[in-house]
């Protein structure tokens, strides 16, 4: 049995280290599937198992004497480092196509509120860190930051953070951030979804009103949506005019897919002649239908497919990077092939193919048209799953290249010893967004599958989480127990509720905002999924999601560099 004692004992050998991790990864991901009511911790609960296994190894000795830990610290630091990237990396690629867009609308003023909760966190932060810290000892600023994130569920912050401290060459005496970290989440996770609960019953909320009002509003955007409709051409002024000419006294973008003239069906262009009485199957804008009704002619009733027209529609994957970017408009499908785009699903939404929209890989295009057209244009755009499923992990690796020396340009500020640097977090963060949003511009294809993207980000997030549990278990307990645990532990609640009762009872009373979509806000501006499925159970409609998805973007961002900025400032 001396080669398994030393299988684990050995804290230098490649075999430890990959034993070691696959422990902590292996019992945190199975623990954090464990649910208390309808909330769990995920994959945070990493967290947790390499604190409870780096505490055992350091109890017992078995340590790398040049860190004091159950691995050598060089290897927890690149494991950490890089974790962190993959995590952010991939979280920016996710956000990016949605990043700019968030601001249109309706998203400025969720983005305001998302904005407010986390200036609110920070203002919280330090005004119970001159109460009840203290501001003499250099390491108390760096641990109330950990707090902080933990408080808000936030782990890319955390990341930041601890880079922050390497970066200023903060002597933190044997502590770690993440403890306090550790202490707050908990109560963090409860908070959130404990602080809607709380706005409800304060604002006198009635659910089934709030669904109503729900039910009552369009929640998509009507010129984006695609609308089918059959028409009569019955307007004598379009007799002998063409398509082309229809779309500009129209003033509206419509799709032709079918077109009946004595008997035959065909597949218009822009120079096909109108003629009173002709019939045609259009897809337009969901706001633009009246209007095609009451000027092209009255709506009928035609079954299309009885009509056993020469005509084909088929779906057609986006696959050839060389479209990437491209508008409607710029392809001109009516004109040069002889077909028409009628909508596009664009990550699960249907989608109106407007000339100004822009193609992006993944996309799915409806096309109608003659079969050997049909197939000359999906082999343009290419239409092969097969080579979707391959990510491309150039791309990646690019993109965090120039990330990481991004990150590590400084920016000197007037009153600042030390420059700013968005490091390993906030580097490739930025051109992560930047490369997802504007990619096409440079021809680099960014796409990648979900579940692609899921994968790398997660094995991104339980790596940097069994690093930094493993270096904080060292001396967690002198920390928790002994420390200031149970201070960390109930600071951090405060910084959690207060905002978001604030903020909240704002966003209701002088925004007007739906619950279930505060509900969505409150969750995306922590980032915090939990709270996010609380808020899904709770609501029988997609409002909390879409208030989530509109505000995480930028509150990711926000908290990420946030993190920074107070550690390079304050400290």
């Amino acid at each position: 049995m001396d080669w398994f004692q030393s299988l684990f004992s050995t804290t230098d050998s490649v075999a430890h280290i990959v034993l070691l991790f696959s422990l902590v990864i292996a019992v945190g991901v199975m623990l954090g599937k464990i649910k208390v009511g309808s909330v769990s911790l995920g994959v945070t609960f990493v967290l947790f198992a390499g604190i409870v296994v780096g505490h055992i190894y350091h109890q017992l000795g078995i340590t790398d004497p040049d860190g004091g830990y159950a691995c050598p610290a060089k290897v927890l630091n690149f494991i950490q480092d890089f974790g962190l990237i993959l995590f952010v990396y991939c979280i920016g690629l996710q956000v990016g196509p949605s990043f700019f867009q968030s601001f249109k609308k309706d998203g400025v003023q969720m983005n305001m509120v998302a904005v407010g909760i986390v200036l609110l966190n920070v203002i919280t932060l330090l005004g119970l860190y001159y109460l009840v810290f203290d501001t003499k000892d250099p390491t108390s600023l760096p641990m109330a930051v950990g707090v902080l994130y933990g408080a808000v569920t936030n782990t890319p912050g955390l990341g930041a953070a601890q880079e922050a401290i390497n970066t200023l060459g903060i002597d933190m005496k044997g502590q770690n951030i993440a403890a306090g970290y550790a202490c707050a989440y908990p109560l963090g996770v409860v908070g959130i979804i404990g602080a809607t609960i709380a706005i409800r019953y304060i604002c006198r909320i009635k659910l089934d009103k709030e669904e109503e009002q729900i039910r009552m509003s369009q929640q998509d955007n009507p010129h984006a949506k695609p609308h089918h409709l059959s028409l009569r051409v019955e307007n004598k002024a379009l007799e002998g005019k063409t398509f082309s000419q229809l779309t500009q006294f129209l003033g509206r973008t419509f799709v032709c897919t079918h077109y009946k003239h004595n008997d035959e069906i065909i597949s218009p262009t822009k120079d096909t002649t109108l003629h009173v009485g002709d019939e045609m199957n259009a897809v337009c804008a969901m706001d633009d239908a009246e209007a095609a009704t009451a000027f092209i002619g009255r709506e009928i009733e035609v079954d299309w497919q009885a009509e056993k027209a020469p005509i084909v529609s088929k779906r057609i994957l986006v696959t050839q990077p060389e479209v990437n970017g491209k508008t409607f408009g710029e392809m001109h499908f009516s004109s040069m092939y002889g077909v028409n785009v009628t909508r596009i699903t664009r990550q699960g939404m249907n989608l109106f193919a407007d000339r100004a929209l822009r193609i992006q890989i993944g996309d799915r295009l409806m096309v109608a048209g003659p079969e050997d057209s049909v197939t000359r244009v999906e082999r343009l755009l290419g239409n092969s799953v097969k080579r979707l499923d391959h990510p491309n992990v150039g791309a990646i690796f690019l993109g965090i290249l120039v990330g990481i020396i991004f990150g590590s340009i400084p920016f000197q500020f007037p009153g600042m010893a030390t420059p700013l640097k968005l490091g390993l977090a906030g580097g490739p963060l930025i051109i992560a967004i930047l490369a997802g949003a504007y990619g096409y511009k440079f021809h680099l294809v960014t796409y990648t599958t979900t579940s692609a993207n899921l994968l790398l980000r997660e094995i991104g997030l339980i790596l940097f989480l069994a690093a930094v549990g493993i270096k904080a278990g060292s001396n967690f307990w002198d920390t928790v127990v002994q420390g200031d645990g149970l201070t960390y532990v109930w600071v951090g609640f405060l910084v959690t509720i207060i905002p978001l009762l604030i903020m909240g009872v704002v966003a209701r009373w002088r925004f007007k905002l739906n619950y279930f979509t505060l509900m969505g806000i409150i969750a995306g501006s922590n980032t915090d999924p939990p709270a996010l499925g609380y808020a899904n159970q709770t609501a029988n409609n997609d409002a909390a999601s879409v208030g989530y998805s509109t505000v995480y973007p930028l509150s990711m961002f926000l908290r990420i560099l946030v993190a920074q900025a107070i550690i390079l400032f304050l400290c």
